[in-house]
């Protein structure tokens, strides 16, 4: 039988148990990157994006974001890019609200980092408060680095805008005072708390999620492709603004995650981007996580 074209995706949105917790990876769409922004040789990495099924150029990026529900409070890790970085990204609020989540009723905005594509989603397009009930909580170094009118001015042309949407989306929360800066071992509610994971920014951190009975690491930025940086954990991205430390600090989490079978999510990894690691030669192997039935 005929039947019209929907032209639309299902919202996107995946629903977790982390012990006594619930956490639902929220997609805010997504980018492309091309492979040169990534270090290493360049044969090996068309090698490991052809084995991929995946394009040099263009390479599809997905952006993720994670809903924590304790039962008594809702926290938003990461915010996406809203309405003033790129037209396919800022599908946030309408993915919350097939998620039957009003913006209204999040307690707190947890930033990883404060790059164009995790932290303009806190604001509408007029500039106000999107979770206006929100406190929102920044890295205290992240913090002074991109709000710092002087480094700055001392950046690279193409990277000023980075600063400008980070201050606009900061700006509405430190007015109503519902602005906190944290820092490595903060806690943002039982069991939910920061681990400092440096190097792509200066204050990039993570969000360790250990309620009774389970364990879940949310590691922001610390991979950019799959494809390439679990086989090739050595592959930095252009964006880090510590390459060495981002690299170190690489290593040791998918060590960790590996060695410790720990469930995880990144900001780009494929949607819903939730995972586990095996060790693979010189590299890793992503594991994602079978869909199903909570």
């Amino acid at each position: 039988m005929a039947a019209p074209i929907s032209g639309t995706q299902a919202p996107g949105y995946y629903r977790i148990k982390v012990g006594d917790y619930e956490v639902t990876v929220v997609s805010d769409g997504g980018l492309t990157l091309d492979h040169t922004l990534f270090v290493g040789d360049e044969a090996g990495a068309e090698k490991l994006l052809r084995d991929a099924h995946l394009p040099k150029m263009g390479i599809p990026t997905p952006l993720n974001t994670w809903l924590i529900n304790t039962g008594k409070q809702l926290i938003l890790v990461d915010a996406g890019g809203g309405t003033h970085f790129a037209p396919s990204v800022g599908r946030l609020p309408q993915n919350l609200a097939a998620a039957g989540i009003s913006p209204s009723a999040i307690d707190a905005v947890v930033i990883t980092h404060p790059h164009p594509d995790h932290i303009p989603g806190v604001i509408t397009g007029d500039g106000n408060m999107l979770f206006a009930n929100a406190t929102l909580h920044v890295q205290e170094d992240d913090h002074g680095f991109w709000t710092s009118s002087e480094i700055r001015g001392k950046a690279p042309e193409e990277f000023r805008g980075f600063f400008d949407l980070a201050v606009n989306a900061i700006k509405p929360y430190a007015a109503a005072g519902k602005l906190s800066l944290y820092k490595d071992g903060t806690e943002f509610a039982p069991g939910v708390r920061a681990v400092a994971c440096h190097g792509h920014t200066v204050g990039h951190s993570m969000v360790r999620v250990s309620p009774s009975g389970g364990d879940f690491l949310i590691f922001g930025d610390i991979v950019h492709c799959a494809a390439l940086q679990f086989p090739d954990p050595e592959r930095g991205v252009a964006f880090d603004t510590d390459p060495a430390m981002a690299l170190a600090n690489r290593k040791k989490v998918f060590d960790m995650v590996a060695t410790d079978r720990l469930l995880f999510s990144g900001g780009h990894l494929p949607f819903p981007g939730l995972g586990r690691a095996t060790k693979s030669g010189k590299g890793y192997v992503f594991v994602p996580v079978i869909q199903g039935e909570m």
